[in-house]
């Protein structure tokens, strides 16, 4: 035993130091470094908060030598990066520590630039093992083992030290093998390099005073330290699945990705996520590539989508073998929905050949495409038997989200509030699992995760808070403050399930990548050209047509204005029943006021389709005047039968194979009504007003001609203009792209045959 160096009272039966029971590595340096001693030292991490526990000894020593064993904390040591030495600090470290930081680093730095040499190692991952070798003269002390060089490495800490294993290297031929190896390694270019002034550097940038600006993007860093860790996690996720490698995945620009990549983030942490990005910025490629990391995770994936929108998403499963698939390695495999198929029991749908055995429950992911259309979560109402049909809300949550396995929910839209925060409330019910208006669970599903208390609470909150801010005097409304009034617990929730990026936004924020591609189109300013309706001035104008239509009554629509007089009121009660708050004869006269906007809208469409609008009244009057008249056939063969209670289902076999005498039993849709019921001569006399009312507006309409069709040769002229004078693109080639669209398809197939 060198009569220099005795062993510590700790170490004295033990040659380990474990910084627990077998005594500490900070022991063991402490009584080894005496004035003017050399330390060789190899560490993995350095921390100025070991330097201080251990400032007395290192400052008295000779030359000190420091070989940091992992390139990877070098590459941290970069203040152009960071911009300070957060790094250096030791976790758990006490308030006081924390705060004494920048004296330390400048203490630090002195040592370092006056007394140490220190070197690194050039790869990553090349020397895990930690060493320290002190040589006073001729004696040598050294230990060998897994201790960095930290508070808790050296078993410095006041608690929750590591638990190391260090060996005291006792042999005196060890010692001097152990100096030549870190010699070798010292001296070797190839391995090694000089880092001492990337220390300085870095540690200057602790001690001397930081811009404001530097404070602030500090404190944004620790404030979202977590979630950019999560971000580095997820990346290594996509990675492991091999998304990257997928064809949807590299379709998609840089703003895409870091959308789809935070919905699959809010889908694992939060159960979903709403994402209402801005039209055209590529919600249905986002929603793509999250669908594909859930496939290539095994789980099963469901899209609802609105039914005109279906052929859309039906292009990319692999099943459906679509030539136009740009995905067709990717080999999607997700099950594609109408909203509407919600409302049925049966049938057919797309590659689902029964809806009566389809099994809504199997699903891990439902991906809702146009989700605004569940904003509604009205209860089912009741039937006449007493049961109650479920709305297609109800089932979405009962059937898919709640049964079988818990159901991630994907929920697509760029409007998800159209007139009320209750919009977006709904549509984050799903998500919680439930309608929060009527689920405690569901309403509270967030308690844990974002600590708000109630979903329900929370939006009727912002809503009243925005109400009270929108009935303020315009010079008092500032919208840069209704931030603020909307509340904390608001933006928490919007913060962590939602996705909403404008076009502006994307512009500001990924600026180099749009640059490369040229922007986002400039849109051009609408023209608005209002023509005439006929070339000839012959057809009335918008004012005669409103004035004319108001005084029509549209009888046709109206079975429950001729019900007759001496129906007993059991009967009546069942036709004059309140359903929704309106009485049948409230709901028909609400219907023929929209019939009569509707025939405007046409006409402002084109007038091919306000022609073919009439028709199509006209011929409902002849076959409605029809059943009339076989019903009352019928009725005069069949004296005996009680047409009070008769329907089509008291029809024998022959007489229900009669399509048309079935029909002529009934009338209606909402209610049926029984033709016995209705006073048919009164309505006949009726109708053949309404007819007499729009004989003479289809006459009138049919004498227009395409020839004189004056909307219809102001496109003309617009499209030849732009034939002739076409807009240039990006590329400076010529545009002549054109789209045509209408609100109604008799105007689109008109257009078409007149193109």
């Amino acid at each position: 035993m060198n009569p220099l160096f005795p062993t510590t009272p700790s170490s004295n039966h033990h040659g380990l130091r474990d910084n627990h029971s077998r005594g500490t590595v900070g022991e063991f340096l402490r009584h080894h470094l005496k004035p003017g001693a050399d330390l060789d030292f190899v560490t993995a991490y350095f921390t100025v908060f070991a330097f201080e526990k251990l400032r007395s000894e290192l400052e008295a020593l000779g030359r000190i030598r420091l070989l940091f064993g992992e390139a990877a904390f070098l590459q941290q040591l970069d203040p152009e990066k960071t911009g300070a030495a957060y790094v250096l600090k030791d976790d758990g470290i006490v308030l006081s520590s924390g705060l004494n930081q920048r004296h330390l680093a400048r203490a630090c730095a002195t040592w370092i630039r006056e007394k140490v040499e220190v070197r690194s190692v050039t790869r990553t991952g090349f020397l895990h093992g930690k060493m320290a070798h002190i040589t006073r003269g001729e004696v040598t002390a050294a230990i060998l083992g897994s201790s960095n060089f930290t508070t808790r490495g050296l078993g410095l800490a006041t608690s929750n030290n590591n638990v190391e294993l260090n060996l005291i290297v006792s042999d005196d031929r060890d010692r001097d093998e152990l100096r030549r190896w870190f010699q070798d390694l010292w001296d070797n270019p190839d391995k090694v390099e000089d880092v001492k002034q990337r220390v300085l550097d870095f540690l200057e940038q602790v001690y001397r005073d930081q811009s404001p600006q530097f404070i602030y993007f500090k404190t944004l860093y620790e404030l979202f330290r977590d979630s950019l860790d999560s971000d580095k996690t997820l990346d290594e996720s996509l990675t492991r699945i091999r998304l990257p490698e997928t064809q949807v995945w590299n379709s998609l620009f840089s703003f895409q990705k870091d959308g789809a990549k935070s919905a699959i983030k809010k889908l694992l942490e939060f159960n979903g996520c709403i994402l209402a990005d801005s039209v055209g910025l590529g919600k249905t490629y986002e929603a793509l590539a999250v669908i594909k990391f859930f496939e290539l995770r095994n789980e099963k994936v469901l899209v609802l989508c609105p039914h005109k929108l279906r052929e859309n998403w039906e292009l990319y499963p692999i099943y459906a073998h679509n030539r136009n698939n740009p995905f067709t390695a990717d080999r999607f495999g997700f099950t594609v929905l109408a909203h509407t198929d919600l409302s049925r029991d049966s049938g057919a749908s797309g590659a689902v050949p029964d809806l009566a055995a389809f099994n809504w429950a199997a699903f891990d992911l439902v991906v809702i495409d146009e989700s605004h259309n569940f904003r509604n979560n009205a209860a089912g109402r009741p039937r006449e038997d007493g049961s109650r049909r479920a709305t297609r809300y109800e089932r979405l949550i009962q059937e898919i989200i709640q049964s079988g396995v818990r159901t991630k929910v994907l929920l697509l839209s760029a409007t998800p509030v159209n007139n009320e925060l209750a919009d977006l409330r709904n549509q984050l019910s799903f998500i919680a699992g439930g309608d929060a208006t009527r689920d405690p669970a569901a309403d509270a599903a967030f308690e844990n995760n974002l600590g708000i208390a109630s979903l329900k609470a929370t939006t009727r909150d912002a809503q009243t808070r925005f109400t009270n801010w929108a009935g303020e005097p315009p010079e008092k409304r500032n919208k840069r403050d209704l931030i603020h009034v909307l509340g904390g617990d608001f933006l928490k929730l919007l913060d962590a399930l939602t996705i909403a990026r404008s076009r502006r936004h994307i512009a500001r924020h990924y600026a180099g990548e749009m640059k490369r591609l040229g922007g986002f189109p400039r849109r051009r300013p609408p023209v608005s050209l209002a023509t005439k309706i006929d070339a000839r001035n012959q057809f009335p104008g918008y004012d005669d047509l409103v004035e004319q239509l108001g005084a029509y009554k549209l009888w046709l629509f109206q079975p429950a204005a001729h019900l007759k007089e001496d129906l007993p009121a059991s009967i009546r009660e069942g036709y004059t029943r309140r359903i929704g708050g309106f009485t049948q004869e409230g709901r028909e006269r609400i219907l023929t006021g929209m019939m009569k906007v509707g025939l405007l809208k046409r006409l402002e469409s084109s007038i091919d389709s306000f022609r073919s609008s009439i028709r199509r009244i006209l011929a409902k009057i002849d076959r409605l005047e029809q059943r009339m008249d076989r019903f009352e056939q019928f009725q005069s063969e069949n004296p005996d039968l009680d047409f009070d209670t008769f329907g089509p289902e008291d029809l024998d076999e022959a007489e229900q194979e009669d399509e048309e005498l079935a029909a002529a039993l009934e009338v209606g849709r909402r209610i049926t009504f029984k033709m016995a019921h209705l006073d048919l001569d009164k309505w006949r006399t009726r109708l053949a007003e309404d007819r007499t009312n729009l004989r003479p507006l289809l006459e009138v309409a049919e004498q227009v001609s395409p020839e004189r069709d004056a909307k219809l040769a102001a496109l003309k002229a617009r499209i030849a203009d732009k034939a002739a004078n076409p807009p240039i693109d990006k590329e400076g080639r010529p545009n002549r792209k054109l789209l045509v669209f209408s609100a109604f398809s008799d105007t689109a197939r008109f257009l078409y045959d007149q193109m």
